[in-house]
């Protein structure tokens, strides 16, 4: 009897899921901790880890800051949260809808024994946003990740924000800010007053090329006035995290307005959209890394939105 006893324990243990490895996350300010995403490209080589996610402890609770682009992901970040902190998560903050932020939403929409279920967060738009997109990022990510995009979901948000919102995690205020159409329609961007830590989502790139999907114009009036802000350190939505915002702000803004300028020029000298992805944008090749396939599909998506301007 000892012995089948003995036996269904180690079937028992064998058969039980591993929990995930924890992610690796950076303490870049106080409570203030990072998981910086890897350059990969969607087509060639992704592994549902290429976003900067995190989170953000307080006295009370803890905010998730992006999920990343599988139900993997999410859980590593999670496993690596509980090596921080055992606080209840209280919110899940998407900055915006795509598919690398968001896909690991599904594994904390239930409680881990550190309290209620987190409250989902993002921009108004963002549910009809991922509503619209939902079948066909599923059959992208089941095409890119196979086995390894299993339990992955799009989880739409429980809360909105519509213009601001404050979330307070006990002694310790985050303020969310809903943007007008830039990179995306359904940008947010989520201030730490305790640091001055500022998240700004794919609304700033540093080192990755930009990925072009909502309005330039608006984008670029968006860096305008996110240049007003007063942050200490600011984390994008790809690449290293910053002190000199400004000089990244600038530095992508010089890339979408060299971008915008070569379409419209190669429409103008009658290029066809094959030629205009080899001129336009080239002279900023050698400052971003995955530029050639991420600056294709930025211009096939413009030449035909600036084709009829």
């Amino acid at each position: 009897m000892r012995r089948l006893c003995a036996l269904t324990l180690l079937l028992a243990v064998a058969c039980a899921p591993l929990a995930a490895a924890p992610l690796h996350v950076d303490k870049v300010a106080p409570g203030v901790y990072v998981h910086i995403g890897q350059h990969k490209d969607v087509d060639d080589g992704y592994n549902g880890d290429i976003a900067n996610i995190g989170f953000i402890v307080g006295d009370d609770a803890v905010a998730v800051i992006d999920t990343g682009g599988s139900y993997a992901t999410g859980m590593a970040l999670k496993e690596a949260l509980r090596t921080v902190t055992q606080l209840p998560i209280r919110y899940v903050i998407n900055t915006h809808g795509h598919p690398d932020h968001v896909f690991g939403n599904a594994a904390f929409v239930r409680a881990d024994g550190a309290g209620q279920a987190p409250q989902l967060i993002g921009h108004a738009r963002l549910p009809r946003a991922l509503a619209l997109r939902r079948d066909g990022y599923l059959r992208n990510l089941k095409k890119q990740l196979g086995d390894g995009a299993e339990k992955s979901d799009l989880i739409a948000p429980t809360l909105t924000v519509q213009d601001r919102l404050t979330l307070d995690l006990g002694h310790r205020t985050l303020e969310l800010t809903a943007w007008p159409d830039a990179h995306t329609d359904t940008d947010v961007t989520v201030f730490d007053s305790a640091t001055g830590t500022l998240w700004t989502g794919d609304l700033l790139f540093i080192d990755r090329t930009p990925a072009v999907d909502g309005n330039v114009n608006g984008w670029l009036a968006a860096t305008r006035q996110l240049k007003q802000l007063p942050a200490a350190m600011v984390v994008p939505g790809h690449g290293p995290v910053t002190r000199d915002k400004n000089l990244a702000l600038d530095r992508q803004a010089a890339y979408l307005s060299t971008l915008v300028r070569d379409v419209r020029e190669g429409i103008r000298r009658g290029d066809d959209m094959t030629a205009t992805m080899t001129t336009a944008a080239a002279s900023e090749r050698g400052r971003w890394q995955l530029f050639d396939a991420v600056n294709r599909r930025n211009v096939n998506l413009l030449y035909p939105r600036l084709e009829w301007e």
